[in-house]
Order: structure tokens, then sequence, then C-alpha cells
């Protein structure tokens, strides 16, 4: 179906000239739906990112511990996918600001430039037409006038002539002002003859060749600017599709992170975490205290009853572990606070977070090392000398994290033994942990110290030195500071506790592991309490 504007909208200039500049402030219209739905996604895609940022977890914090289970990883995954998902929003409102917003603006200015040249060209072929209908309209109530006028005087000279009493040359000059008005008439008709021919030209150029072209080129335009609104949609459509693959598979990743979890993976992952490497507690012994009452008191008696009822005690009050509660702070550093089996893998993870301080520190040396090599060879880019203060510091460093490294390593190996020598000393499966059993040792002390007030003091059967630091809180210890020489007055009785003494006022248990012994083979009489 075709249609012309020029010929069948000829005399709608003024309601063609309304229609187009509508259709421009509907571009515009569009422009601005696309501009703000690329807003939309603008800021849509900032608070996915927000939210994806807000629920990534905090470096040094708790929450990096949780991302051993399987859950939890499946949710950073989930929170990485989402930012890429929002990535893909970025990428849409790009390209709808750079394929439609920009595109559509710039066609704007260059379609109302384009309709200001046709509507300028149409008004000054209105303009002219109407100018050479003014023309004809003037000559043609000139001929009017001078035709009545011509008419009148040929009125006045039949009436002169007519009349006897008017004198010939009354008559003469009646007839010469009658022919004088006639040939004005005359002329005035030819004037006005031609106006109309060139009116009529005119006229026919303006209905049937300018405006039609004018009209033509308006409708050529507005076509074009339909079109290109066709095209433009048509991009806003693809700029969605052309992100879908892509978001296709954000949300496949999604799906996979959820497909990943492993329930019976987390609880597994919930006994390392918690595990304590101990075995339950067994049956609780009875403590009959009317034995003593049926016994003779005498000092090897006294002593086997004594012999006798500590283990009892011991391992009754070691087997009340689950009831004592825990101090949850950051506890001391060689976590000395914690079960066998999660101090071991602490003591673990802050080995391996020196060894790679010490590889990092020892790839510094390497470089600074170079780096001095090549002053040494290229004096003229700088002082090998100055490169040395560095390196000192930085061996020093690298001394003083291998010597952390090993302290913690040692005392690593004894948990190991410690608790390997527990389970062979405690068949029946009783243990206790650090403040249980400084507890125990407390109820040992001060049991011992309650009925053999008026006793000797235990004999010295060796020496020890101190490993590493130690802050005897609990009452039964006794604090030591590292490098400190003490005398043994009780060894390990498998417990993981060494009786030691510092002066006659001063004594107390310390953890074997914290020592190294010496003990003194020509020792007689010593004598050891359980």
């Amino acid at each position: 179906m075709s249609c012309r504007w020029g010929t069948e909208l000829w005399d709608q200039f003024d309601n063609l000239e309304k229609h187009t500049h509508w259709g421009i402030e509907f571009v515009e219209k569009y422009t601005k739906f696309v501009k703000e739905r690329s807003e939309i996604e603008i800021s849509y895609a900032k608070q996915i990112r927000n939210l994806s940022k807000k629920y990534q977890p905090k470096k040094n914090s708790r929450e990096e511990d949780e991302y051993k289970y399987t859950s939890c990883r499946a949710f950073l995954m989930t929170l990485n996918e989402l930012n890429d998902y929002a990535g893909q929003h970025e990428v849409m409102a790009e390209d709808l600001t750079t394929h439609i917003i920009c595109e559509l603006t710039r066609y704007i200015q260059e379609l109302k430039a384009e309709r200001k040249s046709h509507f300028h060209d149409g008004r000054r072929a209105q303009q002219h037409i109407e100018n050479s209908w003014k023309q004809l309209e003037s000559s043609k109530r000139r001929f009017e006038r001078d035709c009545k006028e011509a008419d009148r005087a040929q009125q006045y000279f039949n009436k002169i002539d007519a009349d006897i009493n008017v004198t010939k040359a009354d008559v003469e000059k009646a007839r010469q002002q009658a022919q004088m008005k006639h040939q004005v008439a005359e002329d005035s008709k030819n004037e006005y003859l031609t106006f109309l021919q060139k009116f009529n030209k005119e006229q026919n150029a303006h209905y049937h060749t300018l405006i039609p072209h004018i009209f033509q080129k308006l409708q050529e335009m507005e076509e074009k600017r339909i079109e290109r609104v066709g095209e433009s949609m048509k991009t806003y459509a693809a700029v969605d599709r052309k992100v879908l693959p892509i978001v296709g598979k954000c949300l496949d990743g999604m799906t996979n992170a959820a497909e990943s979890i492993e329930p019976k993976m987390d609880t597994k992952h919930v006994v390392e975490s918690y595990k304590s490497g101990f075995e339950p507690p067994g049956d609780v012994e009875v403590e009959d205290y009317s034995l003593s009452m049926r016994r003779t008191v005498s000092e090897s008696s006294y002593l086997n009853s004594q012999g006798e009822s500590k283990p009892s005690r011991s391992n009754s009050r070691g087997k009340l572990w689950p009831f004592i509660k825990r101090n949850k702070g950051s506890g001391p550093e060689d976590c000395s606070h914690l079960p066998p089996e999660q101090r071991r893998k602490k003591l673990q993870a802050k080995i391996n977070d020196i060894n790679k301080e010490i590889q990092k520190e020892m790839d510094q040396r390497d470089a600074l090392s170079k780096m001095k090599d090549v002053y040494v060879k290229n004096p003229h880019m700088g002082d090998p000398n100055s490169v040395d203060p560095r390196l000192e510091e930085i061996g020093q460093n690298i001394d003083k994290l291998q010597l952390d490294a090993r302290k913690y390593e040692v005392i690593s190996m004894l948990l190991v033994f410690t608790v390997a020598l527990l389970y062979v000393v405690s068949p029946d499966g009783s243990y206790t942990e650090d403040h249980s059993t400084e507890h125990h040792l407390k109820s040992r002390s001060t049991d011992f110290d309650d009925d053999f007030d008026y006793e000797d003091p235990l004999p010295t059967i060796g020496t020890c030195k101190s490993l590493y630091p130690f802050e005897g809180q609990n009452e039964g210890t006794i604090s030591m500071t590292e490098g400190e020489l003490l005398y043994v007055i009780e060894e390990d009785k498998g417990d993981g506790w060494t009786r030691v003494r510092r002066n006659e006022d001063e004594e107390g248990y310390v953890p074997t592991s914290y020592i190294k012994v010496f003990f003194d083979t020509n020792a007689k009489g010593a004598m050891t309490y359980i």
C-alpha cells in the first residue's frame, strides 16, 4: 500500500507540521524511557554488588573459618556469581547508552534540522504563491476600476455629443478623454491577463511540483523516523538477549554451587573442628570414706589408703570435664586452653602461617641480594651498602620466625606423644583437659598439704629446665619463666604434669611438655605420690 503526501495532503501543510513535531517528541520520549531504564540497570547492578560485598567473608575474621563447610562455600560461590550477574546489568546499561541513547540523541538533532529545512522551503513557496495571488488581485481590481472609468467617460462623451448646446471643442475633448480611458482599461486588461497567466502557471507548479516535492521529503523523513524507532526497539531487545547466555551461566553457577553442598562432609568438618582427641570418660568410682575408719592409722596403712583413694578422686574429677565452663577467649599463645586434637590443629595452622612468613621474608632477601649484586656491578645505580641494614633486619626476622616455628613444632610433637601416653596409662578411657587436670592437681596438692603438714618435704629426684614460660594460675600449679632451672620432686604419672620445687616454700605442678627433665640416678629415698 502506497500513498503520497504531496498529492493527497496538498492542502494540509499546518497539520503535517504538527504531526512531524509530534513525531520528534515521540522519539525524545522513547529516548528518555531508554535512559531511565539504563539508570535503573546501573542502580540495580550497584545494589547487587553492594549486597554481594556485604556478605563476603571478612579477612582475618571468624567467618573465614566457616567456609570450610560446603554450604558456606556454596554461598560464597553464589555471591561471586551474583557479582558477575550484576556486571551483566552494567553491560546492559552501557549498551543501551551507546547503541540507543547516544544514537537517538544525535538523530533527533539531525531530524529537527531536516524538518526545519523542509518547512522553511514550504513556507517560502507558500509565501511566493500568496504574493503572486496578491498581484493578480491587485491587477484585477485595477482593471475593474479602469473599465468603470472608461465606461463613465464613454457615457459622458455620448451625452455631450447629443447636446446641441455644447461646443464642438467640448465634444472633442470628451471624445479624447473617453478614448484615453478605453486605452487605460485595455492596458489594465492586458496586465491582468498577464498576471493571471503567471499566477496560474505558478499555482500549477506550486501544487503539482513544489509542494509535492517538499511533502514527499517530509514523508520520507517521517518514514525514516519510524524505521529508526523500530530499529532502536529491536536493539533494546537485543541488548537484553545478548546478556542472557552469561546470565544463564551465572544462574547455572548458582545451581552448581547448591548441588555441591554435601551434608555429610559438613558434619565431618564439625567433628574435625571440635574433636578433643580423647575417649569418653569411664564410670565414676565409689569413694568409700568409711574405709579409713576400719583401718589402723599407721604410716604404711595411711599411705596405702592415700595411694588407693587418690587415683579414684582424680579420675572421678577428671571425668566431670563436660560440665566445666571453658574460657571462650583467644587463650594463650600455645593454645594450651584447647583439647589436644584442636590444640594440635591450631599449632599446625600457626606453623603453616609462620612458614609462609618465612618464605615471604626469604623472597625479599633474595630480591635485595640481587639488587645488591646489581649495585656492585653498576655503582652508578646505587650504593651496595645501603641494602645491608634491610638484609640484616630480614635475617633477624627469619631467625625469629624459624625459632617460633621450632617452638610450636616441639609443642606439637610433645602433645602427640602425651596423648598417646595417656591412652596407654588410662585404659578405662578416662582423661582430663588442661583446666580440669589442673583442678585435679589442685585437689592432690591441697589434700597432700592437709594430710602431711607435719612431714618433711619430698626429696628431689632430679632437675629440669623450662623450655617455655608457663603461668600457673590455678591452685596446685607453679609459674615459671623460659630457661628457668627447677628441682623435680615427682615425675609425670601419665597425666601430663610434673611436680617441681623452686625453693622450700614454692612448689607445684607444671606441664611436662614445657620442661626438659634431668633425673638424678643417684638419688635415694625418692618418694613420689599419685
